[in-house]
């Protein structure tokens, strides 16, 4: 009798710390979906969050936000609450996409679903990657640029160097800028990236190449909106503001305008509206085990990861009504001073 029962408590133990090990996560029918945000102190990913969010909560997932405020200790941190919070998917926006794979194996342990969103997580297990086509916005921003000066003397001002997005773009835009450079059209006169996208310091890498170039450099290819925004107030510092085309991408506010004003030649559309409401889609179908529709699959180091590539659109001066019409600015809004 004393064997069985001890058989009996042993086997209930066992069940208990097997049940242990599992997750207490959320039914289907209402996921918990943890969204760690570089920084939403950037405007870009406070509008990303609003999308997903109101997205995810429609179908029926319930969203915990956390901002990193550019931290990669603190994004590590917040994952890890993530995780003790037993939610089913884990959303991340990485601040540095090198360092997160151990936190990642931690969430992979204990049964959670990880989404790389619009930057891919490099060297670690995550489940799906979502983003627009980041060489083919490194594409349009050497085109928009080739399209106003086709000559001539050309900087590089790259993304943040922890970014895997940043290397993106560099390899479209270079493919688009090679043939120039070959025929002697083009010549790259420097290059450089810009820690965490900072606009302060595009100024000042700016305001360098302009002093060690006389003045003469003839368009700049730059990687996103924030530096666009530094390099074209140095260019303004010397009256060249306009007379150098400036790309970018990310459609802000400040840089519509200026492309409105005639400071920035371009800046690349991407639909938040599109890309939040169908990572929140890729997030509530991985937590309930449907299958998403994937289109594409990127090698991160470790593993090929099934992705979701969304397609983005060149801004200019001609097109730039398409943000009224699709509710991304109002009217009033871009015409403010």
């Amino acid at each position: 009798m004393k064997k069985q029962l001890k058989t009996v408590l042993l086997s209930a133990i066992a069940t208990g710390v097997a049940l242990m090990a599992v997750p207490a996560h959320a039914d289907a029918a209402n996921p918990k979906i943890g969204f760690s945000i570089d920084d939403l102190r950037v405007e870009r990913w406070a509008r990303d969050r609003d999308f997903f969010v109101g997205a995810a909560e429609k179908l029926g997932a319930k969203v915990f936000v956390q901002s990193a405020d550019a931290s990669e200790q603190r994004q590590i941190a917040q994952i890890e609450n993530l995780i003790s919070r037993g939610v089913d998917v884990i959303v991340i926006v990485p601040f540095n996409a090198t360092v997160l794979g151990n936190t990642i194996k931690e969430a992979k342990k204990a049964g959670i679903k990880v989404v790389s969103y619009d930057r891919l997580i490099l060297n670690a297990d995550v489940d799906a990657y979502i983003s627009f086509d980041n060489e083919k916005v490194g594409e349009m921003q050497a085109e928009g640029v080739v399209k106003a000066k086709s000559k001539g003397n050309f900087y590089l001002l790259g993304g943040s160097p922890t970014d895997n997005n940043a290397k993106m773009l560099r390899e479209g835009q270079l493919k688009v800028l090679k043939p120039y450079v070959d025929r002697g059209d083009i010549k790259i006169v420097g290059q450089q990236w810009v820690k965490d996208w900072n606009p302060t310091e595009a100024l000042s890498i700016v305001e360098n190449a302009l002093t060690a170039n006389g003045n003469k450099i003839d368009a700049i290819v730059a990687s996103n909106d924030g530096t666009a925004g530094g390099a074209i107030q140095a260019l303004a510092a010397q009256k060249l503001a306009g007379k150098v085309p400036v790309s970018g991408q990310d459609a802000d506010l400040a840089a519509v305008k200026r492309v409105i004003a005639g400071t920035q030649s371009m800046t690349v559309y991407k639909p938040l509206k599109l890309i939040a409401s169908e990572a929140a889609k890729l997030s509530v179908q991985l937590a309930r085990s449907e299958k998403p529709a994937y289109n594409s699959e990127y090698d991160n180091g470790l593993k090929k990861v099934q992705t979701v590539l969304l397609k983005p659109t060149p801004l200019t001066r001609e097109n730039v009504d398409l943000l009224v019409k699709d509710g991304f600015y109002t009217q009033a809004q871009i015409a403010a001073k």
